[in-house]
């Protein structure tokens, strides 16, 4: 098993006796029946449904003063807790960024020997494995009582590159994205039964009418790795932009009607003229298999 402290994940806290309310209301997944020792995955997005921020959830046992734990993107930390305590008008919630104190590892490629009590599977997709929020002081302390061996995060970035699992800022924009395109709804990253949420009638118009054109899709690179951003061609038509890259592996941002077309015309896929192909050109034509942590 294999560990690593991610630098790039922030922790904010929110808590008080209105805390799981608050939340479910403004997020798009359901905590309702969250409890500790489980994650969920989710957003917060604009009225118009773009993800202002995607995240992961706990909730921290009442033996540690209850509440909730958002891993978020540290660049994002201090923005999402001030726009949630812009949303807590008189509910009784306090909303803490913890990021100068708590960090998140991510262990994977096996089962952890032991689990502490702020450790969850990531509900993204099993294979991703655990998150575990702690200092970053602790992180060899904790890899050797689960077991696995400490590495550098960027063993973690290939392993979720190859997962599929997008990262904002790299694999979409944050505020110009909706859920779709980057594959929550396939990562139970969106409920669609649970009440409203900020956004919710934009992503369940998107997912009834099924309008999502643009998706996130695993690529694999002939050759060197395309910058970050470049767009992807088909033949002199732009069909998607390239995301994170490891190796041979990649993500990229596509319209799936116009590489499904280009697909079935036979022409090759470049980004700043290197040559790539999907991993699965399923992914343009039907949607994959939905994996359930």
């Amino acid at each position: 098993m294999k560990a690593a402290f991610l630098p790039d994940r922030g922790v904010v806290k929110v808590s008080g006796e209105d805390a799981r309310n608050f939340l479910n209301g403004l997020i798009t997944t359901d905590i309702a029946e969250l409890r500790p020792g489980q994650g969920r995955f989710g957003a917060l997005l604009t009225p118009q449904g773009k993800i202002i921020v995607d995240f992961l959830i706990t909730e921290i046992p009442a033996g540690h003063g209850g509440g909730f734990l958002i891993d978020a993107p540290r660049a994002l930390a201090k923005a999402l807790a001030d726009k949630l305590g812009f949303y807590k008008l008189r509910a009784k919630v306090a909303v803490e960024d913890l990021s100068d104190s708590l960090g998140v590892l991510a262990a994977w490629d096996g089962e952890p020997t032991m689990t502490t009590d702020l450790a969850y599977a990531d509900p993204r997709n099993a294979v991703l494995g655990w998150r575990i929020v702690i200092p970053e002081g602790l992180k060899q302390q904790l890899a050797d009582l689960i077991g696995a061996d400490l590495v550098d995060s960027d063993a973690y970035e290939a392993h979720r590159i190859a997962a599929g699992a997008p990262r904002g800022g790299l694999d979409f924009i944050y505020g110009d994205a909706f859920p779709h395109e980057t594959n929550m709804d396939r990562l139970n990253g969106v409920d669609f039964d649970k009440g409203c949420y900020v956004g919710q009638e934009v992503v369940s118009r998107m997912q009834h009418r099924g309008t999502a054109r643009t998706r996130t899709v695993k690529v694999i690179l002939d050759g060197p790795s395309p910058e970050v951003g470049a767009t992807i061609m088909a033949g002199d038509k732009q069909v998607g932009t390239i995301g994170s890259t490891a190796g041979e592996r990649g993500l990229a941002l596509v319209r799936t009607d116009r590489v499904a077309d280009a697909l079935d015309a036979g022409l090759p896929l470049s980004a700043g003229g290197l040559s790539l192909h999907l991993a699965d050109p399923d992914d343009v034509r039907t949607p994959p298999k939905k994996t359930v942590a």
